[in-house]
């Protein structure tokens, strides 16, 4: 089994596209295990948008409930981007975790993840050399976002079949 590491923000139009053509490519490609490494692409105090941290949280919370899932991301894109709900707001954000919301506000609260947020980006950025987002890692090799365009279709699909640096 290989595993590939799959670093995302939620808030990233890039990244969603990129999701969404992974999932239609993963299936072809069943030795493949996929561990996800949520990141914020503008971590405080940089100033760029709507900050994504929670969304980080709640993936982490979801995680930790074994409820991270295809209607999990798909949720959780749209709330970030189609502007479903307001992300910077715990309340609203938590909408995400379904019944399991007030224990995702109190974990918010206690600021059980706020470590883990920075953790996961230092993760990213510090040990895996990413610069732009989606990035993939997999069997020593690497595939990174271009700036403002994200990755291909068929360059995914290229390193999902070994190719690539």
């Amino acid at each position: 089994m290989r595993t590939l590491e799959f670093f995302f923000d939620y808030a990233c139009p890039y990244c969603r596209k990129g999701y969404n053509d992974f999932t239609e490519l993963i299936p072809e490609y069943p030795d493949i295990e996929v561990v996800w490494r949520p990141c914020e692409a503008h971590p405080r105090p940089e100033v760029y948008g709507r900050y994504s941290d929670l969304c980080v949280q709640a993936f982490l919370f979801a995680d930790g409930e074994g409820a991270v899932n295809n209607a999990f991301h798909t949720k959780v894109y749209a709330a970030a981007l189609d502007g479903a709900v307001d992300i910077e707001n715990p309340e609203d954000i938590a909408q995400v975790a379904g019944g399991k919301a007030p224990e995702f506000l109190a974990a918010i609260k206690a600021q059980k993840y706020a470590q883990a947020v920075l953790d996961c980006n230092d993760y990213a950025y510090e040990e895996n050399g990413v610069w732009y987002l989606p990035a993939f890692r997999m069997d020593g090799r690497k595939l990174d976002s271009e700036g403002g365009v994200g990755v291909s279709r068929e360059a995914l699909k290229n390193f999902l079949e070994g190719e690539g640096t």
